[in-house]
């Protein structure tokens, strides 16, 4: 046996410290008013759903006023509501429906860069070279005689180059400005005092209106290289990434969440891709963010060792510190876990792409029946790992990836601007499928004609979640009993998790937290526990002769 810990020299229990939270990516989650687009009013119908489901609390994607170029990341507005959406009274309305039922209500911030139709933005444009205005971004003149050429040779991660150049007011071609992402995002420049002042006065607008926290989009990239050389280093860029002003952000954030201690307990969590455990675990210290998600699971194939091993490196790269860790295996940006499981002849992505992708955003040959058992096994190995887990909308119903919609509907800008090469994430956002009825599986009120802002295949009455709630075996049915269960075998136990080696079998990953053990059998062939494991208390597949099925996990429990 080898052992790991999470435990830590702290014993604080906030409640974000042992949470799932429900991940909604409200465009797509429910819609009331018939537009075809889900709003806050559609999500506040399904809070009941929510807390049946066994959740603490839910983050919500973007729903600030945007031109929605990146559906809510390009951000116009930070105070307030998306007409789309809502507005402040609906989004009050749902904060104070979900604190009445125990649920916490985190938003997501977007610090990295804002709208091209924000008024920051604009006025920068409008105001000319060497302006106040412009010094609130990176703006910089081309390089070459005539100022043609961007001012390094940084890339987008969504594709093509990290600078656009603009029309000046006279008309003339002008300055280019830096954005990480699309041309419509541009990004601030964090070493201005106007852009650190205004994220205080956001941060405290939303707190005072009763959110208990936020997740941080993109929360590496806020500095880049002062001196804006050119990257020849690989994919990740380090001078626009991981840049050591960034903590004294986090710092100053800190400080604002504690000021609202001990009446509440406020957290704040950080997507954060870093090229290892021990970056990410500086991002933790005890004065900057509560927590940032571990992505490197996220990542893994379907190898047992392969999880073992990067469950290792977060419980003692990040547990041992006594940070949270905090787990997830699906969201808005990469493709749903059954399909990911369910690939069993991948594609190669093209040579000009992030390698990640090959990961998070897989193409090739899907067998969707063993990505759905496979995705199941996870959802028991992601609920039985201390810290806090993150699920993302519909993984609870078992939705593959939507991998053909025609790409005339399409609307992510990675599939624009990588030219169709990164198949996107619009197949992850399809909204989703709330009853067996046509046309929008109860996605949209019966009696309207508007069509669902991204199209539902009809294969989608499958996994409707009105028919699952009537199976005992559905998808739905195991989370609900898997997270009601966790309450009761995880609660107390100590976090400390020790690894138990099964011999003969490189396929079976198994674990013990006090007298519960989790195990799961990544290969076909079937494994019958030890006794001294204990009984079973919850399978994601049917046991046949007291063996577990291959591609199925169990948790067992010793009195």
């Amino acid at each position: 046996m080898a052992l790991a810990s999470s435990s830590g020299p702290s014993t604080e229990r906030a409640w974000w410290r042992d949470a799932v939270v429900y991940q909604v990516y409200l465009r797509s989650f429910a819609d009331a008013d018939g537009d075809g687009i889900g709003d806050l009013d559609g999500l506040r119908q399904h809070l009941d759903y929510l807390v049946q489901l066994g959740v603490d609390g839910i983050w919500l994607n973007p729903c600030y006023p945007s031109p929605q170029k990146d559906h809510g990341y390009d951000v116009a507005d930070y105070r307030d509501i998306a007409p789309e959406y809502g507005d402040l009274a609906t989004f009050d309305a749902l904060t104070a429906d979900a604190h009445a039922r125990g649920l916490k209500v985190l938003m997501d911030l977007v610090p990295n860069h804002c709208s091209s139709e924000h008024p920051w933005f604009r006025a920068a444009v409008a105001a000319g070279p060497g302006s106040p205005e412009r010094a609130r971004f990176i703006f910089r003149d081309g390089r070459g005689d005539d100022g043609a050429t961007p001012p390094n040779n940084w890339s987008s991660i969504f594709g093509g180059p990290a600078w656009t150049r603009i029309v000046e007011p006279d008309g003339t071609p002008g300055q280019w400005y830096l954005h990480l992402f699309d041309a419509a995002q541009p990004d601030f420049d964090w070493t201005h005092p106007d852009v650190i002042g205004m994220f205080d006065d956001v941060l405290r607008f939303w707190f005072d209106r009763g959110v208990d926290g936020f997740r941080i989009d993109v929360a590496a990239a806020l500095y880049k290289h002062p001196g804006l050389p050119d990257w020849t280093g690989g994919h990740y860029n380090e001078y626009t990434h991981n840049r050591p002003q960034v903590h004294e952000v986090y710092r100053r954030w800190r400080r604002i969440a504690d000021s609202y201690a001990p009446e509440r307990e406020l957290t704040f969590v950080g997507e954060i891709w870093v090229p290892g455990v021990a970056d990410l675990a500086a991002y933790l210290r005890p004065d900057e963010l509560h927590q940032a998600f571990y992505f490197d699971l996220l990542k893994q194939p379907w190898n047992g060792q392969l999880f073992r091993s990067s469950i290792d490196g977060a419980l003692t790269g990040i547990g041992s510190t006594g940070a949270t860790i905090t787990w997830t295996l699906a969201n808005h940006d990469v493709h749903r876990t059954v399909t990911r499981y369910g690939i069993v002849r991948a594609d190669e992505p093209h040579e000009s792409l992030d390698r990640n992708l090959a990961f998070i955003r897989p193409r090739g040959e899907v067998d969707t029946a063993l990505g759905e058992r496979r995705s199941r096994a996870a959802c028991l190995l992601l609920l039985a790992l201390p810290g806090s887990q993150y699920l993302y909308q519909g993984e609870e119903l078992g939705l593959p990836e939507v991998l053909d919609l025609p790409d005339q509907v399409r609307q992510d800008p990675t599939w624009f601007r990588s030219e169709g090469l990164d198949p996107g994430r619009d197949g992850s956002r399809v909204p989703l499928p709330w009853t067996a009825q046509a046309p929008s599986f109860g996605f949209s009120p019966t009696q309207v004609t508007a069509e669902p802002w991204l199209p539902q295949p009809q294969w989608f009455v499958k996994y409707a979640a009105s028919e699952q709630l009537k199976d005992a075996d559905s998808t739905l049915a195991l989370h609900r009993r898997a997270l009601r269960v966790r309450r009761d075998l995880f609660s107390t136990v100590d976090r400390a998790v020790t690894w138990i080696d099964v011999p003969g079998r490189d396929d079976v990953l198994a674990f013990r937290r006090d007298s519960v053990t989790c195990v799961v059998v990544f290969g076909d062939t079937p494994l019958r526990p030890p006794a001294e494991w204990g009984s079973i208390v919850l399978c994601s597949a049917p046991v046949h002769q007291g063996q577990l099925a291959g591609n199925s996990a169990a948790w067992l429990h010793t009195p």
